[in-house]
């Protein structure tokens, strides 16, 4: 079932002529929005870091299913300069750029008071969540045609953490929130929007409905269920299309309730 199928709309192709890239596309909330913007119209590329296989089988769908052009590129998004380079290629393979979506991130825990935490894994975090998404804003700055979309998937740990260990965590997701805020200033005169979508719990392969968690991530939500990553990305493809072309610096919660 398509995404317009499940929200009951009709299929438009809004975002066609458009280039989008979607990183950490190949599974997860990444994939079904790369499929989101695809059924909009859009070309995509998709990025990865390991799994080849599930992106380029992503990619291939998306041209089957959507006759867009798509492509997937490995690309370490804890590395700034692979992350410039991802956004280069892309705008020269496609032929122009139009929307980033920040997809890719990292889950490390470690209570603060811990002498065994895993240190090195909270860095990775950091460079990953914040360092790679930074470097992407800016690398697609240069390549961003008028009216240009910038998304980045946050939680909504960064506004509630809940329980232990989310220190480091809630702090990268709550400092992309800062940061597309104020980017959001710099590039407003280029018609460029800049905005963040905080998803609660979601059925992903790094937050599963079976896992130890589940329950009590269910009982803090208002509609006590996890989400789906179509959910999502029905509110990333919205914020990349022409109807939120007045929305900019903001924070679109999809958490089932989570913050209500």
């Amino acid at each position: 079932m398509t995404i317009t199928q499940q929200l009951g709309a009709t299929t438009t192709r809004v975002l066609a002529g458009k280039v989008a890239l979607v990183t950490g596309g190949s599974r997860g909330i990444g994939a079904a929005t790369a499929r989101a913007l695809a059924e909009a119209g859009a070309d995509v590329a998709i990025s990865y870091v390991a799994s080849a296989g599930k992106a380029e089988q992503v990619a291939a769908e998306l041209t089957r299913d959507h006759q867009v052009r798509a492509a997937a590129y490995r690309a370490d998004q804890a590395d700034a300069a692979q992350v410039a380079e991802l956004v280069a290629a892309v705008a020269q393979d496609f032929g122009r750029f139009d929307i980033l979506v920040n997809n890719a991130g990292v889950f490390a825990g470690g209570r603060v008071d811990d002498p065994e935490t895993d240190t090195a894994a909270l860095q990775q975090q950091v460079a990953v969540n914040l360092g790679g998404v930074t470097a992407a804003i800016r690398a697609a700055s240069a390549v961003l045609g008028e009216d240009g979309r910038i998304i980045t998937v946050g939680s909504n740990l960064a506004s509630r953490p809940t329980r232990p260990g989310m220190a480091d965590y809630a702090a990268t997701k709550a400092a992309i929130v800062a940061y597309s805020k104020a980017a959001a200033l710099d590039l407003a005169h280029r018609g460029i929007t800049v905005n963040v979508v905080q998803s609660g719990s979601v059925a992903t392969d790094m937050n599963p409905e079976d896992g130890p968690t589940a329950d009590a991530q269910r009982a803090l939500s208002a509609l006590g269920r996890y989400g789906r990553p179509e959910e999502v990305a029905a509110g990333i493809a919205f914020l990349a299309g022409p109807s939120a072309s007045f929305i900019t610096g903001t924070t679109l919660n999809i958490d089932g309730g989570y913050l209500a």
